[in-house]
């Protein structure tokens, strides 16, 4: 007769916070946490976006608030972290979804446009791992996941504010690991490869850089949504323990990847 071995990313009891969590990636990792047991709470700073998920996680028997917020806010995101603990008890996962990008030469690249991308994308997840630090230290199994981008590794063309700004989250995640260990707080990525979304759907379809980009792919496809859930639950749950300063590339073999034919 075998041993019981219990389910190791089992996060019933556990409460995340996901920023950027009302569209894409993001919602679709939300609902796969809440599927595993985990109270979510998805903000955003559109009420009706939050009210749709909050509706879906509720379905699957877990508790969240609706709450916008506005990750270019260390107040709005204050607000939500004392609403969170003050209603749920506490935080246990961070997950930093919220991002933005765009196209263009980067000789003719505004400095206003620069700095837009950086706010959002690197400075707007330094200020919810700031925001969210002490419950997470109090839960004494606290988790962040930052969003990073294959991007945070190679160059793609003409999109160099959101390169480095991904690559700085990468960075980023690397230093509050080192930082945050003491605080029993594991901090670490997930570079997903090529997924289509709201954000990124009119670079990919039916363009020339969509086709390079299934050229470089080994497994000749774009990712599924879906497919990012695995990589999450584990780098929320216990199994991720004595995991830190990671970036998982969920990417069909994009950064593994030399001549395909």
């Amino acid at each position: 007769m075998s041993e019981h071995i219990e389910n190791p990313i089992d996060l019933r009891g556990r409460t995340a916070v996901v920023v950027g969590g009302t569209s894409g990636l993001g919602k679709t990792i939300a609902l796969g946490m809440a599927a595993a047991g985990a109270n979510v709470v998805v903000t955003g700073r559109r009420a009706n976006l939050i009210d749709e998920v909050a509706t879906q996680i509720e379905a699957k028997g877990r508790k969240t608030i609706r709450m916008a917020s506005d990750a270019g806010s260390r107040e709005s995101l204050d607000a939500l972290r004392d609403e969170v603990v003050k209603q749920l008890g506490g935080v246990d996962i961070l997950l930093n979804a919220a991002g933005q990008t765009f196209r263009k030469p980067t000789v003719d690249v505004a400095e206003a446009d620069w700095d837009r991308i950086m706010n959002i994308n690197l400075t707007g997840t330094l200020r919810a791992c700031q925001s969210f630090h002490a419950p997470l230290k109090a839960s004494g199994r606290g988790r962040v996941i930052n969003i990073a981008s294959l991007s945070s590794f190679v160059s793609l063309n003409e999109v160099a504010a959101y390169a480095a700004s991904k690559a700085a989250v990468l960075s980023l995640t690397k230093s509050l690991a080192i930082e945050w260990a003491k605080d029993d707080i594991c901090v670490n990525a997930i570079a997903p490869g090529v997924f289509p979304t709201e954000l990124n759907a009119s670079l990919l379809n039916g363009t020339e850089r969509g086709r390079e980009f299934l050229l470089r792919t080994p497994m000749k496809r774009f990712g599924r949504p879906e497919e990012l859930v695995g990589a999450a639950l584990l780098l929320a749950s216990d199994a991720a323990s004595f995991i830190t300063g990671q970036a998982i590339a969920v990417d069909g073999g994009f950064l593994c990847s030399g001549v395909n034919s």
